[in-house]
């Protein structure tokens, strides 16, 4: 059921995602010889117009195949003939739709009144030689606010310490000395059971709450919240970049598993905002400059710019956008033994 629904989240963010591609192509006349979902071989197919209109056998992505998009063409509605500005929309579009969706998921989940445990939120541990302990906090403080953050809950805290990870935090607690600031690290690779800043807490008080927000909040809250979650991925996939920290993401049999264990323990409904972090994740992904992605292809584009118009040969970029796609597919075969590795061992992949 979990690997259903997951099939069914992965072929939606899809669909949008290429959707990009397709209404830009369309915008600046250029012609869309294909619209595959999934990947070949094809399994069936209808033509409408200029376009086909695929369903292939690999269901874990999709494509838009453009005239001109892998080589020259003398098609005047050839990809490659359109200006530089053109060709960086229609390429760039796909991540942009998977950005957008994720705010119009996350705005239409904080509309929807759901019931939320509140109280407050207290350390009743410091972990030894944790940046909690040489910062100052103490067992007892009850914390007030991360960063601008009020604190009501533990989510809401380690949210609001994740956004700041590899960074000293602004935390306000209420303790034996009253209210005051501290400035704590919070670490990306941290002792096992630790936590980012080494304290263990308590949500004392809870009691249960009925929220929701109206469209004028929900949506500057749900952009916020993407743009938090951009953030968040950006830094940890630089920090790993630079050995700071583990490879920050998983291959397909990791996002099951893990979409399992999440709808597992928070239910179904648990399922709108991991489309939302999936979606945004999607759109990073493609957007990185690596060749056969969405962002390797614009990187050419910004080449061809800085090279006043010069372009590199259509074979060369071929070819390099081909040893990309073989380097990806074994990336990503590597990854998703590390995954079976993680799940054979007993290991969480999000907690």
């Amino acid at each position: 059921m979990t690997f259903l629904l997951f099939l069914v989240l992965i072929l939606i963010l899809v669909i949008v995602h290429e959707l990009g591609h397709f209404i830009t192509a369309k915008l600046f006349d250029v012609k869309v010889k294909e619209f595959g979902v999934g990947f070949p071989p094809k399994l069936i197919g209808r033509k409408i117009g200029e376009t086909e209109y695929t369903i292939n056998a690999i269901p874990l992505g999709g494509f838009v195949k453009l005239e001109g998009e892998t080589g020259s063409s003398e098609d005047p509605r050839s990809l490659s003939t359109k200006p530089p500005w053109q060709r960086a929309i229609i390429i760039s579009a796909g991540s942009i739709m998977n950005f957008l969706l994720a705010i119009i998921i996350l705005t239409g989940f904080l509309m929807i009144p759901r019931d939320q445990t509140t109280g407050q939120v207290y350390i009743t541990e410091i972990q030894t030689g944790s940046p909690a302990q040489s910062s100052g906090l103490q067992v007892g403080d009850r914390i007030l606010y991360v960063g601008e953050t009020p604190i009501d809950n533990l989510g809401t805290l380690r949210g609001a310490v994740a956004q700041k990870l590899g960074t000293k935090v602004p935390i306000t607690i209420n303790g034996n000395g009253g209210e005051k600031k501290l400035n704590v690290l919070a670490r990306w690779n941290p002792p096992e059971g630790q936590g980012a800043i080494g304290v263990v807490l308590e949500l004392r008080d809870p009691h249960s709450i009925t929220k929701s927000y109206p469209i004028w909040t929900a949506f500057p809250r749900a952009f916020q919240e993407v743009g938090t979650m951009l953030s968040l991925t950006w830094k940890s996939i630089w920090s790993w970049a630079q050995g700071n920290s583990p490879f920050p993401g998983s291959g397909p049999v990791g996002i099951v598993k893990g979409t399992h264990e999440i709808v597992d323990l928070a239910g179904l409904s648990s399922l709108i905002p991991l489309a939302a972090f999936l979606s945004v994740s999607l759109s990073i992904f493609n957007i990185l400059p690596i060749p056969a992605l969405d962002g390797g292809r614009l990187l050419f584009v910004v080449i061809e710019v800085l090279r006043r118009g010069k372009k590199i040969s259509p074979e060369k970029e071929g070819l390099i956008h081909m040893l990309g796609f073989a380097i990806l597919i074994a990336s990503v075969l590597l990854i998703s033994y590390n995954d079976i590795l993680k799940i054979i061992r007993g290991e969480s992949f999000f907690r």
